[in-house]
């Protein structure tokens, strides 16, 4: 009895090492799989912004001349259905944008 009870023992740590083995050389697998995946995938790129007074209200300065210029070329678009006026407007307001932003805002502060 006790020489199948020791068999019967050896054969299941047998077994558990068998399984131990298997689950050591699959998660050694997924260990590489994860590395050369981190290698090769691009990290983020965080862009950090700057967090003053004088960014913020630039950022809004910013946003309402884009607003501004995207409404003169929607309102080009709708009154007039030529092309060459659409096309003559946004050049127009492509040259006058730097000289609008530097009369209406002061970039001194």
């Amino acid at each position: 009895m006790s020489k199948e009870r020791a068999r019967r023992r050896a054969e299941r740590e047998a077994a558990r090492e068998r399984a131990a083995s298997r689950n050591e050389e699959r998660q050694a697998r997924a260990a590489r799989r994860r590395a050369v995946v981190a290698r090769l995938t691009p990290r983020p790129v965080r862009f950090a912004r700057q967090g003053g007074l004088r960014a913020r209200r630039r950022r809004a300065q910013n946003a309402v001349v884009a607003l501004a210029f995207a409404l003169v070329q929607v309102m080009v678009w709708l009154v007039w259905a030529s092309l060459a006026v659409s096309f003559g407007v946004l050049v127009l307001s492509l040259l006058l944008v730097p000289v609008v932003m530097t009369l209406a805002f002061d970039r001194r502060i």
